[in-house]
């Protein structure tokens, strides 16, 4: 049984800030569960472009409210607490903060926890012996 605190993953190597978001992240590759659990603060005001090629993303909000736009598309879907996403065909999407708001995200297949966005707005897919 795993059983992790918000509290004693704050300021741990287990939570990565960023100048749009910050990610505070429960489950993730080594724990051999199948897919990462991150509890996601995305700041006011921020545009945040992503674009998970090489992973699935489910994500809740429970905070907070924004909006989505599929960039494949061009549709776009307002984001507020109780509303869930998935980005079950890897779409590129710009997510725009009217509030803080946070997220619960659980990627498959599960990050390792090091993982940074590159210039495409990805994430790669690293190894635990990568990190």
């Amino acid at each position: 049984m795993i059983v992790r605190s918000l509290e004693s993953i704050k300021g741990s190597i287990n939570h990565v800030d960023d100048r749009n978001w910050e990610s505070r992240r429960f489950l993730l590759k080594k724990d051999e569960m199948g897919f990462s659990l991150h509890d996601t603060i995305i700041r006011a005001g921020t545009v945040s472009t992503f674009w998970y090629k090489n992973h699935q993303e489910a994500v809740y909000c429970i905070e907070g409210e924004g909006e989505l736009e599929d960039l494949s598309n061009g549709k776009t879907y307002p984001i507020q607490a109780g509303t869930m996403y998935a980005l079950d065909g890897h779409e590129k999407h710009t997510l725009r903060a009217k509030t803080d708001m946070r997220m619960v995200c659980v990627f498959n297949p599960p990050c390792t926890g090091r993982e940074t966005h590159d210039e495409e707005g990805a994430y790669p897919l690293l190894s635990e012996e990568k990190i």
